[in-house]
């Protein structure tokens, strides 16, 4: 045979067998093992949620009851208050009026002469 036949069959040989232990190790030692791993993960998720979820209800549930009954009825009240000017009034409620702002230039008239000597 010649060299380089002889060559080429120990590179193919030590391919092959280095292809097969890493295949064993990964069929009988690694794989399982990470089997085992995922299993575990997919457990814990599972029972993670429902304790988030009972944790954030019993923690909302303490903190409804700590907080007095005047303090979660005014904002409330404040928000149908402004709620209910946005429907009468449209936009010009949240935006201010013509009326707004005309009083808002018949209030300052100290600012308009400020502006004219700033023009200079």
């Amino acid at each position: 045979m010649a060299f380089w036949q002889t060559l080429l069959i120990q590179l193919l040989a030590t391919a092959l067998v280095v292809a097969m232990v890493l295949g064993g190790f990964f069929r009988w030692v690694l794989k399982p093992y990470l089997d085992i791993k995922v299993k575990e993960l997919m457990d814990a998720a599972e029972q993670l949620e429902p304790r988030v979820t009972q944790g954030v209800k019993a923690g909302v549930r303490e903190s409804l009851q700590e907080l007095p009954e005047q303090s979660v009825r005014e904002p409330a009240r404040q928000f149908l208050r402004f709620g209910s000017g946005l429907v009468e009034n449209g936009l010009s409620s949240f935006l201010g009026g013509s009326a707004d702002t005309e009083r808002k230039t018949t209030s300052h008239p100290s600012s308009d002469a400020h502006r004219s000597t700033d023009r200079r």
